[in-house]
């Protein structure tokens, strides 16, 4: 259920600012979408929650029906299938941070294990600092976004292996 003082204060905080556009994503798939012109009040876009695949293929899978080389003719090599790896993705748009404040040690680097529920960095929007935790076990394989670079909503922050 959403409450209706909340999303009020939104519309209120958003109009008094510079901000032109919020989105809001909760655990449970629901999400909302404020955003304003210069010309007009806000509006408020609510999304009914979706599921949100969390497995991400590195590689391609064999098509069914591919031809096979010709007879007489030795066959293509075929390349080991790559890994299969988790994508943690930005559940909004706002600043990372790796670390819990300047200077300090990230809170994971690539080849550590982490855990459900494990702080994986800090998003910043709207002045608020809001701690991603992880949604999987696993080992870190890859850490895509920059320090104190803007991220998208939906753009992916770490790549996990999960069998690692």
């Amino acid at each position: 259920m959403i409450d209706l003082r909340f999303v009020k204060k939104l519309v209120d905080m958003i109009d008094a600012s510079s901000v032109d556009s919020i989105e809001i994503s909760s655990d449970k798939g629901m999400r909302i979408r404020i955003s304003k012109s210069s010309n007009q009040r806000p509006t408020v876009q609510i999304a009914s929650p979706m599921q949100m695949p969390q497995v991400i293929a590195g590689g391609s899978a064999p098509v069914a029906g591919a031809a096979h080389p010709p007879a007489g003719e030795a066959p293509a090599r075929a390349e080991p299938p790559k890994a299969r790896y988790l994508e943690v993705k930005s559940p909004m748009v706002g600043t990372y941070y790796s670390a819990p404040e300047p200077g300090a040690r990230p809170y994971i680097a690539v080849g550590d294990r982490i855990s459900k529920g494990q702080i994986l960095c800090i998003i910043e929007a709207m002045k608020i600092m809001n701690e991603i935790e992880s949604e999987f076990d696993g080992v870190v394989r890859e850490i895509v976004a920059l320090n104190s670079h803007p991220v998208e909503y939906g753009q992916v922050l770490f790549r996990v292996d999960p069998n690692g």
